[in-house]
């Protein structure tokens, strides 16, 4: 997944957003509370003591989300736990920052008229809200999480499947070509021997890794392509593309050999005579691009060039799949038809 560093870190805009919205929120509670009652206090008066403990609150059960026993806690004594600390917290606490920042004397904090009666009730049912809207959020959070992580396993799991189902038959078909080498042109066998030794290292690695770089993934397409160009001979000429500048984004391991594989083993074995595959990237707007161009025999005439799961195979599906786990809408994968024949897959990743 391609990282770049932003200007303000993640967890200081999250804290920024936090900060607004409980500000937002306690100066409309202030105007409720004043407009329930009305001789409680003057308006900034009020608006003042109410911010302090809204900000107070907010900033407790911030501190307490940071504990890990008590993160570790189930949700439900999780939350009333932390309203218990922080309600009463916000309160007094909230009361004399407001008193200090008056500059008045800190004195009785709670009154016993109905006045304030109201306002600690208004407070209470006030922060209970919050509390439980954290905690929906919370448990929105997790779910979230836990969906994702099932999305993940479930494409890494086809991964391994599809890298069941290609090898073997990528291998099978290299050891006949090896076994008719080994006689006709030693030194040819050789050179295959030791390009299928580079594929099936990276390919080992890719398996334990959750991401590799567009440096590594070429290089195992390059081994991949050696194999195949000593297997078909001038049946199949190949050209790589990949600028200095990208060879360290980092993507997910495999997401290209699908692509390639598909190219040859739909687009030019079938095919008579020769053809090529190119796979090429480049930096576009918001990210790149990486195309895998073959001159095989290209898109079925009744289906369309759109890339819809009709036309895709098991490899072409997992491609699409991993894309979406790994970046969401923000990733694609589309098939376009080349002129005057093969296909064009397109892979577009965000920055």
């Amino acid at each position: 997944m391609i990282r770049v560093d932003s200007p303000i870190p993640a967890h200081w805009l999250g804290a920024v957003r936090l900060t607004a919205g409980a500000f937002l929120l306690c100066a409309i509670a202030a105007g409720l509370l004043f407009w329930a009652a009305p001789a409680l206090e003057t308006p900034a008066r009020l608006f003042v003591f109410v911010e302090c403990v809204g900000m107070v609150f907010i900033a407790c059960v911030a501190v307490l989300g940071r504990f890990g026993r008590l993160r570790r806690m189930q949700a439900l004594p999780r939350w009333l736990l932390t309203g218990a600390i922080a309600i009463p917290t916000g309160y007094f606490g909230g009361h004399l920052v407001a008193l200090l920042i008056l500059d008045e004397p800190i004195g009785r904090v709670v009154g016993h008229d109905s006045d304030y009666m109201v306002a600690f009730a208004f407070g209470l049912v006030l922060a209970m809200f919050v509390l439980y809207v954290a905690a929906t959020r919370d448990q929105l959070a997790k779910e979230a999480i836990a969906r994702s992580d099932a999305q993940r396993l479930a494409t890494e799991s086809e991964l391994r499947l599809l890298r069941a189902q290609l090898e073997p038959h990528m291998l099978f078909n290299t050891l006949a070509t090896l076994r008719s080498l080994v006689d006709e042109d030693p030194r040819q066998a050789e050179r295959m021997i030791d390009q299928l030794i580079v594929y099936l290292r990276s390919t080992h690695a890719a398996s334990r890794d959750e991401v590799t770089t567009l440096q590594s993934e070429f290089a195992q397409l390059r081994a991949y392509l050696d194999i195949m160009s000593l297997r078909m001979g001038p049946r199949l000429a190949y050209r790589l593309d990949l600028p200095a500048e990208l060879e360290r984004i980092a993507i997910p391991p495999m997401l290209l050999q699908p692509l390639v594989e598909n190219a040859i083993r739909h687009g030019l074995e079938p095919k008579l005579g020769a053809g090529g595959v190119e796979v090429l990237a480049r930096s576009i707007e918001g990210g790149i691009e990486v195309a895998v161009d073959d001159s095989g025999l290209g898109l079925s005439p009744h289906l369309p060039a759109s890339g819809g799961d009709e036309v895709c195979g098991a490899g072409l599906k997992n491609v699409r799949d991993r894309l979406q786990t790994c970046y969401g809408l923000r990733a694609s994968l589309s098939l376009q038809a080349r002129s005057p024949c093969g296909v064009r897959a397109v892979v577009r990743i965000p920055s």
